[in-house]
């Protein structure tokens, strides 16, 4: 696999396809995933995440399909900006945990199903790295085991920046834990980066890390004072970081403060 693969529609799983968006940069890696879902022999297909309206993306997604839905992971401009326009392009009901973004359908519910192109699409709540994210395991007769939409609750690398305020930490850790539970090699399907083979090692291995920066976070408040800013404890605690990043760490910073203090 060369990744990544701008305008071309690649397979990556049995019931899925994506079409990477030239959008690169420190949020979004090398750019947007959009999934295009459907069973072997489906005349329809079901988007996951369209994207924005850069001009090509969308026209290329549309392109030649019948799309039965669309399904948003969560409402950040990079995974939904486009709906709008694709919504003209496809006239498909956009399924939604945020009231707003919804077209034609209910928000989104924990445990219910979406049947469309052959695949049941079972939405799983997991807040955290916005406060309306869900993923979706997706499942077909005759194929074996689930493959998870993670949106940006798991990255194909890196870790997922909780964009505070509407994001925080106790969320988004009950959240992975509930991942972790989930049958081992369980692909994920991530919003950014490549596909990962086990859901749950993921998880684990997140969390991990979630609680070591935690640590990291006080000790630098025991060098700084209770009080320190976010920004102040981004400066010791990413110092080893680029700053072109700091931004983002401060996002998560704040929801670890708002945390520990809370």
């Amino acid at each position: 696999m060369t990744h990544p693969l701008y305008g071309e529609l690649r397979p990556a799983h049995p019931l899925a396809s994506v079409l990477l968006q030239d959008n690169p940069g420190p949020m979004t890696l090398d750019g947007t995933n959009t999934w295009v879902l459907a069973a072997p022999g489906a005349a329809d297909v079901v988007v996951v995440d369209p994207g924005e309206d850069d001009g090509t993306h969308l026209e290329t997604l549309a392109g030649g399909r019948t799309v039965a839905a669309v399904v948003l992971t969560h409402r950040h401009h990079d995974h939904a900006g486009g709906i709008d326009r694709f919504t003209e392009l496809t006239g498909a009901p956009v399924y939604a945990a945020d009231p707003d973004l919804v077209c034609g359908t209910a928000p989104l519910t924990d445990g219910e199903t979406i049947c469309a192109a052959g695949v049941e699409l079972t939405v799983l709540a997991t807040p955290g790295h916005t406060s309306d994210s869900v993923s979706l395991l997706v499942t077909a007769p005759g194929v074996d085991g689930a493959a998870l939409l993670a949106g940006d609750t798991i990255l194909g690398r890196g870790t997922t920046v909780i964009a505070h305020p509407d994001g925080a930490l106790g969320p988004y850790l009950t959240s992975l834990r509930r991942i972790a539970e989930l049958p081992a090699g369980t692909p994920v399907l991530p919003g950014h980066g490549p596909e990962l083979p086990d859901a749950a090692a993921v998880a684990t291995r997140y969390l991990t890390h979630r609680e070591q920066r935690l640590d990291q976070v006080r000790a630098a408040l025991e060098q700084l004072g209770p009080d320190a800013t976010a920004r102040r404890v981004v400066e010791v605690v990413y110092a080893d970081v680029d700053e072109s990043l700091w931004d983002a760490a401060e996002l998560s910073v704040r929801a670890q403060l708002d945390h520990l203090r809370g």
